[in-house]
């Protein structure tokens, strides 16, 4: 058996998923989370899973989101549906609820957040609502784990006997019944040759839904019979086909309502949430906020704590160095097996490991953020300036994200319902600082302006930013030339962060990152490594000046002498960073011949102040790794746009680190 679970945005829906799977997947208090559908198998059922979609409001095929829900019940036929809905805004949730029972699929509603409704003096009676709606209704709270095993036992139930919603016909005796049953009566072959249900068939074709009617292969004759119909349901009604469904639906709503829940009072976390808003999204102090919310975040991560920790790991690692290099020699291992060992991956694997506790601390604070929901305060506020430079406010979505990673970034642009926006969108995640680049930041922050880092941090984020707008600008009044589409989201209670899901979000991260560093860069130092230590006729250096790796640097070289970086060596890391960001460091250690701890002093013999600067404004907007180029060629769907999209970020990467370079020196 499979499951669809069905929801709207920000209602649980990935809590009530890893309840019923055991998983782990990200839960987060933002709205949009889930950007692509999860499979889960049931816990203690080997033979059912469930499919986590992406939250919806509507069954329209508008949005990305919908499209994928939509698809995968129409076409994948999953054999029962869990519709969850938050029992906090019950009235909105079922608007979903009443579309998805015209699908005629086995289904179970669950009213999540009950303990909310009845901390706040609210009911619902849950018998005579299942009566009203025609399917099985069970109240639950997925965070705290109520109601899940009684919810699965219904859907199970539900599913094996087949058993069908029983409620069909919302509408009353109108224009509308008589427009949807004529509609149906023409419908009725068409969609059993087609495999849709009826109803579904018959409202999506009111609502000239281009898909569905494809689908049913309707001829001329046929659809101008319907459009018929529909044109005199609009003149009795004074209202257009969508208008006059989505009012029948809510009167529907409304009187479900209205016999089986009692309203809360306004709940606690809204009074709450309402007094903290007056201050976060405040018309002049949001934005400074922020900016002091983030400063501290990473005065905490680069100066305090993670620093601290960073610091006793590169301790321990060099450590372990010592001891692997004194037991090769006295074992007498070969020399050039020595130095693969500790020249090539104890070198550069050790010396990107050292900067897990950075990576873990910041993403403690960010998932914080996310969690008690300011980050969907952040989105709210960024609105109206992604609004002046041509996005829309839908882009802080994926943006955000690419502060983690520009991969999930790239795939959340999914969520964009206007390709020009989606591509736009797609263009300026890159420009968003990923986490892959702390490492290399963390190191140039504490060789060249170790009072400054939490600053220099902060100034280099903000930079890109600033880069980004300044891109955005440019290609929205000459590429992507049009208006962003409108912005709605809505704004979830301030909760307290959950632990389970802070401390998920950190072991992700670290995860991600201890992958990365025993496979790409494990690789990349070895690779390195071999190309430091060989000359063109495979024999080991003295020098690495000799080596095929200076070769080829010294190729690229001339192309960065105007950014400031005159040593070969610097042009090589910068190339190993395609394969992922981490690299850059490892391949440096690598090629200074340096532990972790000795890298910072080293570091000098490179740079300067200035053409470290310059270094760290490339390496933040230069293309980034070969996973998220991939990510680019699989959303566009075509490689040459995806190398056009790399090709212009080195491009601009260079002309604003030129740009800075050269307006230093004129101040040095």
């Amino acid at each position: 058996m499979i499951f669809a679970l069905a929801g709207n945005q920000n209602c649980g829906k990935t809590t009530l998923f890893n309840q019923l799977t055991g998983s782990n997947q990200h839960v987060g208090n933002f709205p949009g989370v889930t950007v692509e559908q999860k499979i889960g198998e049931i816990r203690g059922h080997k033979d059912c899973k469930v499919v986590d979609l992406p939250g919806i409001y509507s069954i329209r095929p508008y949005t990305s989101e919908e499209i994928v829900s939509r698809d995968f019940i129409l076409n994948e036929k999953p054999d029962g549906i869990i519709n969850i809905v938050d029992a906090t805004n019950i009235e909105r949730n079922l608007y979903l609820t009443l579309q998805l029972l015209e699908m005629r699929i086995p289904m179970v509603l669950a009213l999540n957040m009950m303990d909310e409704v009845r901390n706040n003096g609210g009911t619902i009676n849950v018998e005579k609502m299942s009566e009203e709606l025609g399917i099985p209704v069970i109240p639950i709270s997925a965070a705290k784990n109520e109601g899940i095993e009684e919810l699965l036992q219904s859907a199970l139930k539900e599913t094996k006997q087949r058993k069908l919603p029983q409620r069909l016909d919302f509408c009353p005796q109108g224009p509308v019944h008589r427009c949807i049953h004529s509609v149906c009566h023409q419908l009725e072959d068409h969609a059993e040759n087609a495999g849709l249900p009826l109803r579904f068939s018959a409202t999506k074709v009111i609502e000239n839904d281009e898909d569905i009617i494809k689908r049913l292969m309707l001829s001329q004759n046929e659809l101008e019979l319907i459009e018929h119909s529909i044109i005199e349901m609009e003149t009795e009604l004074s209202l257009d086909r969508n208008a006059a469904l989505a009012d029948m639906r809510y009167a529907f709503i409304e009187k479900v309502c209205e016999a089986t829940v009692i309203k809360c009072q306004e709940s606690k976390e809204h009074i709450r949430s309402v007094r903290i808003d007056g201050l976060l999204t405040h018309k002049f102090f949001s934005i400074p906020i922020f900016v002091g919310i983030m400063f501290m975040i990473f005065f905490l991560t680069f100066n305090v704590i993670g620093a601290f920790l960073s610091d006793g790991l590169s301790v321990l690692i060099d450590g372990i160095t010592g001891w692997v290099d004194q037991g090769l020699t006295l074992y007498g291992i070969n020399t050039v097996v020595h130095s693969l060992v500790i020249d090539g991956i104890f070198a550069g694997v050790g010396s990107v490991l050292s900067f897990l506790p950075i990576i873990v601390v910041l993403f403690f604070f960010l998932s914080i953020l996310e969690d008690t929901g300011y980050m969907a305060r952040v989105a709210f506020v960024m609105d109206k300036l992604l609004r002046k430079i041509g996005l829309s406010g839908r882009s802080i979505v994926p943006l955000l994200i690419g502060f983690g990673c520009t991969v999930p970034a790239v795939m959340a642009t999914r969520t964009l319902s206007s390709e020009r926006d989606r591509k736009m969108t797609m263009l300026l995640t890159p420009f968003m600082s990923c986490s892959a680049k702390i490492p290399i930041y963390a190191v140039f922050t504490a060789a060249f302006f170790p009072k400054q880092g939490a600053l220099v941090m902060l100034g280099l984020y903000l930079f890109g930013i600033i880069i980004g707008i300044f891109v955005a600008l440019l290609f929205g009044r000459t590429i992507f030339h049009g208006n962003p589409i409108p912005f709605v989201m809505e704004l979830p209670n301030y909760r307290f962060p959950s632990l389970k899901s802070v401390v998920l979000l950190m072991w992700d991260k670290a995860r991600d990152f201890l992958q990365k560093a025993f496979t790409v860069i494990f690789v990349a130092t070895i690779i390195i490594w071999f190309l430091q230590s060989f000359d063109s006729h495979l024999n080991i250096v003295a020098d690495s000046a000799n080596s095929l790796l200076a070769m080829f640097g010294r190729i690229l070289a001339p192309l960065f002498v105007p950014l400031g970086f005159t040593d070969w060596r610097i042009p090589t890391a910068l190339i190993t960073g395609f394969t992922a960001k981490e690299a850059v460091i490892s391949t440096m250690s690598v090629l200074l011949g340096t532990t972790v701890a000795q890298l910072k002093d080293a570091l000098s013999m490179l740079f300067t102040p200035i053409s470290a600067i310059s270094f760290l404004v490339f390496t933040l907007l230069y293309t980034p790794c070969v996973a998220a180029i991939a990510a680019v060629k699989r959303e566009l769907n075509s490689g040459f746009l995806a190398g056009v999209v790399a090709l212009i970020q080195c491009v601009i990467a260079w002309i604003v680190a030129f740009g800075v370079y050269q307006i230093l020196q004129l101040f040095a």
